[in-house]
């Protein structure tokens, strides 16, 4: 069986949503869609660029891509709230990679001017960002078997204590190490493309 009739699997997209001052530009976004590429399903990857305002972010999701039960969302860091909130509103599954678990209390400090990572390009992270993601808050998950939890020992902005406390009884793979940003991403992927229905021959 070559890779691409076992890749059929995957009956839905894969959306990913990247962090806080990112963008499609992410390196664990680019390399999961030139993967899904070589599988030749490049068609069923999807990655927006998010406003900053969350509850913008939310609705760009739910209004032009309106992920549905074969869908998979993909969600690092801020993108991995964003996921948990759409997974208990919806009917999606999602991975979440470093998720930001209280991003109204980690994100005030950076109320204010910003620039994105990719290009530069300057924003202002509102104060009423805050209320939208403190309004937006899961009050918990309410099915275990929808996520699959990827979290670093090593990473530098998130307790990853947080994170699986915050996600009890799901998938999880806790990595000795690591970062934030999961810089050996591409020795996660294989697993994070299973959770997606995508398996090897």
């Amino acid at each position: 069986m070559s890779d691409r009739a076992a890749s059929t699997r995957l009956a839905g997209r894969i959306v990913y949503l990247h962090g806080f001052r990112s963008s499609p530009q992410s390196f664990k976004a680019r390399m999961i869609a030139a993967r899904l590429a070589e599988l030749g399903l490049a068609e069923r990857f999807v990655c927006p660029q998010l406003p900053p305002s969350p509850a913008a972010a939310l609705a760009l999701v739910e209004e032009r891509i309106a992920p549905g039960p074969d869908d998979v969302l993909v969600g690092s860091s801020l993108g991995g709230f964003y996921a948990t909130c759409l997974v208990e509103r919806g009917s999606c599954r999602a991975v979440l990679l470093n998720p930001a678990v209280h991003p109204a209390r980690d994100l005030r400090g950076y109320v204010g001017p910003q620039t994105m990572y990719h290009g530069g390009e300057p924003f202002v992270f509102e104060a009423r960002y805050i209320d939208e993601l403190a309004a937006m808050a899961p009050r918990g998950i309410s099915d275990p078997g929808r996520y699959f939890l990827i979290a670093a020992k090593g990473d530098e902005l998130l307790d990853w204590r947080e994170m699986v406390a915050a996600y009890p009884g799901v998938r999880t793979r806790l990595i000795e190490g690591g970062d934030h940003g999961l810089s050996d991403f591409a020795t996660y992927l294989p697993e994070v493309l299973e959770f997606a229905g995508i398996r090897p021959a």
